[in-house]
């Protein structure tokens, strides 16, 4: 495990740190901090811990009428850890590229099977059509990457996460960097320090 830098030392992309591993014990200890992995398959392991922060209070999650209907709809189930591997698959598979190579996959597929990580699915006549994934410490949620193969699939995947979270007190989910998807659903940039005050009182 390798010690990280105060996160309020990142630079202005939020970059913190270069380099260590992607052991259990680190990547725990990172998301305890609020610094998560992101890089190139072919280059160093970045850390990153960005200002603002973009979150998800759970009881500010939009759902839209038509997304509540189509969640209504028969031929759709929504389940949690059904199928994670599946999950960190398809949201790996992008024709842009992807970031979630297979030292990423290799390990989140560790912190989910002790337990740390968890996906949540969305299926329509038994096939995956979307879905998210993301690492729970504490009462905080990390989500990681989503995915959609049909309309509203991945706020589908969201919304069962919300509810999911409200049910087990999950305080934040922590969404990392502003997108307008993340936006329309009711997320929020919030500062750093508030951001790791918060963290610190949630894990």
């Amino acid at each position: 495990m390798i010690e990280f830098p105060d996160p309020r030392q990142a630079d202005g992309d939020g970059l913190l740190a270069v380099g260590g591993d992607l052991s259990v014990q680190t990547l725990i200890h990172a998301y305890q901090r609020g610094i998560f992995p992101w890089y190139e398959a072919e280059g160093p392991i970045l850390w990153w811990s960005p200002d603002p922060r973009m979150v998800l209070f759970p009881a500010a999650f939009h759902c839209s009428r038509r997304l509540a209907r189509r969640m209504r709809q028969v031929r759709l189930r929504l389940s949690m850890n059904s199928d994670f591997a599946a999950v960190v698959r398809a949201c790996a598979d992008r024709s842009e590229g992807t970031w979630i190579h297979p030292e990423m996959m290799a390990a989140y597929q560790q912190l989910f099977d002790l337990g740390y990580a968890h996906s949540f699915e969305v299926w329509r006549e038994g096939v995956l059509v979307g879905g998210l994934y993301g690492v729970q410490i504490g009462h905080v949620f990390f989500a990681e990457s989503m995915f959609s193969r049909v309309t509203d699939a991945s706020k589908m995947a969201m919304a069962h996460l919300v509810r999911t979270a409200e049910e087990k007190a999950w305080t934040m989910i922590d969404c990392q960097f502003h997108t307008a998807h993340l936006a329309s659903l009711g997320a929020v940039e919030i500062c750093r320090d508030n951001f790791l005050h918060r963290l610190a009182e949630a894990v």
